[in-house]
């Protein structure tokens, strides 16, 4: 007779989409899968579907079956889910910030089964307003040092563990230069391979800045040349949520291939070989808890300018070495709303900005090259997805030991003893 598979229940970003948390949830689910010890039913959200039927895929048919649904689903979805298919672990993961009508029933979920975070935090102060979410959760899994550093202030009394998001490095890897040569001749037909080339890629976002950018790239080709490099973003630059590029494009005259648009949807093979013909990629969001663009870039070996802000920290340094260039904020604002009420949010100084490219620009090519040989391995040291997925194993392996579920529930008080005043 076979042992019963744990069940596990996600919620998050609908996990066959493309963006970084679903990328991530799905590193995660098939990681669990591929053990042949667990199955998964996962909520699927955060996309505009087209309909709302069960999905499952050909590789795992009945052990993975996905439900799309609005936003992030609701209570008495999740109520519905519970009862009917008696999950042993509750797993969801993005910004706590979608979350309070969850956290809201924890006292309907958690008698049952165990309640596992995958907590993004983009910076300080300590944000003291999380403390009763973070609370309504078993464990609580952190995406970079600092929202580690977070939920252990804020929390001591939950169990923490910092699990890394990771990129496939078989997939996002050095290639040779002639498949390089390749891609660019069925995609940029008349690419000018003598420019130094600055890839940014990243939804087109306020808190990414790409006007800032551009306008900052555009002071430093006066100094170098406009001839000498070219900004290469693979963006929308229509995207409602960002600036219009294409008319920043227009306002800055950089219409003569100073700055590039690569807009079409592309399989990872292929981004992996435009990190490879770019000499350097950028990102200096004010906001990122992690920023999965870089990891790529590092992966193949192309370093990286980044904000030492979130989880790109834990990319451009090890601590000791630098793979690319980090720049400190030059200021902080303090920023909040409503559900957020204070945060800092980084920004950087154009002078600072603008002394990155150039040293990245004025690098000896020998030099960047080892760069990238030691970010590669950075990756490989501490974000690769083989330790991703075993970390990911290990950690839902052992909730469902200790805190087990349903009849075998055990390490959870739906009360506690407090003094009066």
């Amino acid at each position: 007779m076979s042992k019963k598979k744990i069940k596990v229940l996600t919620l998050g970003d609908m996990p066959l989409s493309t963006s970084g948390v679903a990328n991530q949830s799905k590193l995660m689910i098939e990681a669990l899968l591929n053990t042949g010890k667990f199955q998964i039913v996962s909520l699927g959200g955060a996309i505009k579907h087209k309909d709302y039927k069960p999905i499952r895929t050909e590789e795992y048919g009945e052990d993975w079956t996905v439900f799309p649904v609005e936003g992030f689903g609701s209570p008495d979805m999740v109520r519905s889910i519970i009862r009917n298919e008696k999950p042993d672990i509750c797993w969801i993961m993005t910004d706590p910030r979608f979350y309070d009508w969850f956290w809201q029933i924890e006292d309907e979920i958690r008698p049952l089964l165990p309640i596992v975070y995958y907590h993004v935090w983009d910076n300080y102060p300590y944000p003291k307003f999380n403390r009763k979410w973070y609370l309504s959760n078993d464990v609580i899994c952190a995406i970079s040092k600092l929202t580690e550093d977070i939920v252990r202030t804020v929390t001591p009394e939950v169990e923490c563990h910092y699990v890394p998001h990771a990129t496939k490095t078989e997939t996002f890897k050095k290639f040779p230069q002639q498949d390089i040569n390749n891609m660019i001749k069925d995609n940029f037909p008349d690419w000018d391979s003598k420019k130094f080339i600055f890839f940014w890629n990243n939804r087109n976002a306020r808190r990414k800045m790409p006007s800032s950018i551009m306008w900052w790239f555009r002071d430093f080709l006066d100094d170098v040349g406009h001839d000498k490099a070219l900004l290469l973003m693979h963006t929308d630059p229509y995207d409602i949520n960002g600036p219009n590029l294409q008319a920043n494009v227009e306002e800055l005259k950089l219409t003569d291939g100073q700055v590039l648009f690569s807009r079409a949807k592309l399989a990872p093979q292929t981004l992996a070989l435009m990190y490879n013909m770019a000499d350097c990629t950028i990102n200096i969001s004010d906001a990122e808890g992690f920023g999965l663009s870089t990891l790529e870039s590092l992966a193949c070996e192309t370093p990286i300018i980044a904000t030492m802000t979130g989880g790109l920290r834990d990319q451009v340094t090890d601590g000791t070495n630098f793979f690319g260039v980090g720049i400190e904020p030059a200021s902080q604002a303090v920023i909040g709303s409503q559900m957020v009420p204070y945060i800092y949010e980084d920004r950087v100084c154009k002078k600072d900005f603008i002394d990155a490219l150039h040293k990245m620009y004025s690098m000896p090519k020998k030099e960047r090259d080892l760069l990238g040989k030691m970010a590669r391995q950075h990756v490989l040291n501490f974000f690769s997805w083989k330790e991703y997925g075993e970390r990911w194993v290990e950690i839902m392996t052992k909730i469902h030991r200790r805190y087990g579920s349903w009849d075998t529930r055990k390490n959870y008080k739906s009360w506690t003893f407090e003094e009066a005043a």
